[in-house]
């Protein structure tokens, strides 16, 4: 599976950035996750196959993620931005069941920056 995203920037907090990430194939669940500077990598979203979703506490309300299977591409929309979101944002795939099991993805893209100013 190869994973291409796009759509990073710089944003002054507040601001919205929309994420893309073209897939090689559509029948997998797929998620962001996002690195900080000094941080582990954490998950930020899921979505099945089917289009259930799940999101990281912090983001609800903020971040919405979408497929669009027909396209074989995914999408992070962020709004609301805060200073804490910087990272670079990640998309990973990995073979269906336990979409939401963070841990067990196994494919990724090479990250696209997000960097959020006070």
């Amino acid at each position: 599976v190869q994973l291409v995203e796009s759509g990073g920037g710089s944003v002054q907090a507040g601001g919205s950035l929309s994420l893309s990430c073209a897939a090689s194939t559509y029948d997998y669940c797929m998620a962001w996750f996002r690195q900080a500077p000094g941080k582990d990598r954490e998950g930020v979203a899921t979505i099945t196959v089917a289009g259930i979703r799940t999101l990281k506490d912090s983001v609800k309300g903020r971040f919405t993620i979408s497929r669009d299977n027909d396209k074989n591409t995914l999408y992070l929309q962020m709004n609301s931005l805060k200073p804490e979101d910087t990272a670079m944002y990640y998309c990973a795939a990995k073979a269906s069941p336990a979409c939401t099991l963070y841990a067990t993805y196994n494919y990724w893209g090479q990250g696209t920056q997000v960097t959020v100013s006070s």
